[in-house]
């Protein structure tokens, strides 16, 4: 990523990240569609091609999710000994729902945070 030389005030980036808007002024659209980065910010015009979270949202949003769905669904399992089926029509909708929203979210958390932290392909130090 090369070196950013604008001057605007710092964005907080989970601020940002959360709410989808440009990880340099904080007000442009991150997202062109659902999870469709963008190509540049339309108000400061940061050009999104350092933008790579690969599958790191994913990651998160499996264990943040799957941990919340299997914990309820063992307490329900455990305290009312409720049918398969109530199980299937309760369960698998509300992980689609909850992953479906915290996949945006966390992937716009961490482009930000890259962003922020200048992150970059790792790179050997080659010494001669």
């Amino acid at each position: 990523m090369s070196e950013d030389k604008a001057v605007l005030p710092p964005v907080d980036p989970v601020r940002a990240g959360l709410t989808g808007r440009c990880p340099r002024c904080g007000e442009g659209r991150l997202f062109s569609g659902f999870l469709t980065i963008g190509k540049h910010c339309a108000n400061c015009g940061l050009d999104y091609e350092f933008a790579d979270a690969g599958d790191g949202p994913a990651v998160f949003v499996i264990l943040i999710i799957g941990f919340i769905v299997v914990g309820l669904a063992l307490w329900m399992e455990v305290t009312t000994q409720a049918p398969l089926w109530l199980h299937f029509v309760l369960w698998i909708p509300l992980t689609v729902v909850l992953s479906l929203g915290a996949l945006r979210l966390i992937k716009g958390l961490l482009i930000t945070l890259q962003y922020c932290n200048k992150a970059a392909e790792g790179r050997l130090d080659v010494r001669k």
